[in-house]
């Protein structure tokens, strides 16, 4: 007999197969992508705009961040101003205004002060010039460059005699500090007490005062060098220098009315500022070979 032939309906246009599950949708999404052409009419799919885009695009966002960038101004504003009442950074950049050519001179003159005839601070418009273009003008570049350079070649003589050790470095450091703080403290109660009316700063007592490190390095580097005979040699002849220095800068600050008008000085009060000046001076030397006496064996 014949093979039995079975009639397989066949399903009209537009309607789905009986015998299939699951209605096939692969047509549709591919008909919805193809609507959705690139820019280049390759027929892929535009790309969505990202997250950052979107949010920039929303005028809501754009005002956040206007108000953000607002606060964040007002904050820096606030924070310099809180800055500027404690620590005057302001002025502390007048008095890192140096270049090569002033901390030569300023150094020679730290050493040889015997030659140097003007002691006088220039002024433009009631207002002192930089460093860099009076060396009379205190810095603050050569004492802190002074002080770093005295700490380590306190540490080289410690190491050179076997005696190193990083709680010894660090006493050193924090005595030659303390000794200027009480410096400072010492010279700005004196003032007070005295009633001196002078335009010296803190900011300036701390730069004269730490120029005497200049000499303490050159008087342990030369024995280090030559031993004892080196150190006391050069630390004698800073000495010297460090005070002839001092008296020559301080008479015009602490002294200002009597040297400005070319008077003897005389009376009670200008002769305990005189005293003033020589102690402040007299004090460096010892200074100087009380923090560097025990770094020379």
């Amino acid at each position: 007999m014949p093979a039995s032939k079975r009639r397989i309906p066949v399903s009209p246009p537009g309607m789905a197969d009986p015998h299939q599950l699951f209605d096939d949708t692969s047509s549709a999404q591919s008909r919805g992508f193809g609507a959705q052409r690139g820019p280049g009419g390759l027929g892929y799919p535009a790309a969505a705009a990202s997250p950052q885009e979107a949010f920039l695009a929303d005028p809501v966002s754009n005002m956040a961040m206007a108000y953000g960038s607002s606060l964040a101004a007002q904050g820096k504003e606030l924070v310099d101003k809180n800055i500027d009442r404690f620590i005057p950074v302001t002025k502390l950049k007048y008095y890192f205004a140096v270049d090569t050519m002033y901390v030569g001179k300023k150094l020679g003159l730290l050493f040889f002060p015997y030659l140097h005839q003007d002691w006088e601070v220039q002024y433009q418009q009631d207002t002192p010039v930089a460093p860099r273009f009076d060396i009379n003008a205190p810095d603050l570049y050569i004492p802190a460059m002074a002080f770093i350079t005295y700490i380590l070649v306190a540490g080289l003589a410690l190491g050179t005699q076997d005696r190193f050790s990083p709680d010894l470095l660090g006493l050193q450091a924090s005595s030659a500090l303390a000794w200027l703080t009480l410096e400072v403290l010492a010279i700005l109660l004196s003032l007070y007490l005295l009633t001196v009316n002078t335009d010296l700063t803190t900011i300036d007592l701390v730069a004269f005062l730490g120029y005497k490190y200049v000499g303490m390095i050159g008087g342990v580097l030369m024995g280090l060098l030559f031993g004892k005979i080196g150190y006391y040699l050069v630390l004698g002849w800073c000495c010297v220098s460090i005070f002839v220095f001092m008296i020559r800068t301080l008479r015009l600050k602490i002294l200002a009315e009597a040297a400005a008008q070319g008077v003897p000085v005389r009376g009670a009060r200008n002769q305990l500022r005189m005293y003033l000046t020589m102690a402040v001076a007299a004090a460096q030397p010892l200074l100087m070979y009380w923090l560097t006496f025990h770094l020379v064996r």
